[in-house]
């Protein structure tokens, strides 16, 4: 059921999202903390969208704006280490609640707490139709990186931001979707480091003895599956219909782990 549920987001996410920047890790890091703790979900997903990225810039990377990715993921890449550090603050704090039901132990605890209210904000952002088409004039970009990079660093939903400060930049279609890759690595590469030196190299053994390699080499291969294809048939991808969904989705999911049941 694990490869089932991560292998068809990772893959039907990437090829849906390709034009529109955002999405894969938004959605595949929900999907991962139903198997493993949050900040190694996080993690995990953050290891598939690296790897998801470099495969799109392969296709596409050619054509970023390097004046634009500079003036945005520099700034991106740092407020990418602060969120990350908070996310390993957070995820060594004491739980705030327990309790049973149906027999079940449910704990509360504040990295679950704040990762579910950031999901179920990007959530409403989804189901927000004055939202969706949001954009911000081209002077704030490194103001949109740090904005963006910081939660990608916290909790992986970095992409709707970068897109609302990237799309008034004045780029192609083309440049527009290199940028967005090239900028999404530096951001990668970089909350990366401090995972692996935080949390990560600490919960590595859960995400080993829970298969949970095996599940992101698993979604990698389907993401880059699901890039490829977008690459080749998709030339619209902002479907409403789609957004409504993956909206409800987050905001049950945020709900969930918000009140300890996930």
């Amino acid at each position: 059921m694990s490869y089932l549920l991560i292998c068809t987001t990772a893959l039907l996410v990437s090829g849906l999202t390709l034009f529109s920047g955002f999405g894969l890790g938004t959605l595949l890091m929900p999907v991962f903390a139903l198997f493993f703790p949050v900040e190694v979900a996080v993690a995990a997903a953050a290891i598939v969208h690296l790897a998801n990225n470099l495969f799109k810039a392969l296709l596409l990377g050619r054509h970023a704006d390097r004046g634009v990715v500079a003036r945005f993921a520099f700034p991106a890449a740092l407020a990418a280490m602060a969120g990350a550090l908070l996310l390993n603050h957070l995820g060594g704090m004491a739980p705030i609640a327990r309790f049973e039901l149906a027999g079940r132990a449910c704990t509360v605890t504040w990295i679950k707490l704040v990762i579910a209210l950031l999901i179920m904000g990007f959530a409403v952002v989804e189901l927000s139709p004055g939202l969706e088409k949001m954009a911000l004039d081209a002077r704030w970009i490194p103001v949109g990186g740090l904005l963006s990079g910081f939660f990608g660093g916290l909790s992986g939903h970095q992409g709707a931001l970068r897109t609302a400060f990237l799309v008034r930049a004045g780029l192609s279609k083309e440049a527009f979707i290199g940028t967005v890759i090239l900028s999404a690595i530096v951001v990668d590469l970089s909350r990366m480091t401090v995972y692996g030196l935080t949390f990560f190299s600490r919960d590595f053994e859960i995400l080993r003895a829970q298969g949970g390699i095996g599940l992101v080499v698993a979604g990698s291969l389907a993401a880059f599956l699901g890039a490829f294809l977008g690459s080749r048939l998709l030339t619209k991808v902002t479907m409403r219909i789609i957004q409504r969904l993956v909206g409800v989705l987050l905001l049950l999911l945020g709900a969930a782990l918000g009140a300890g049941l996930v």
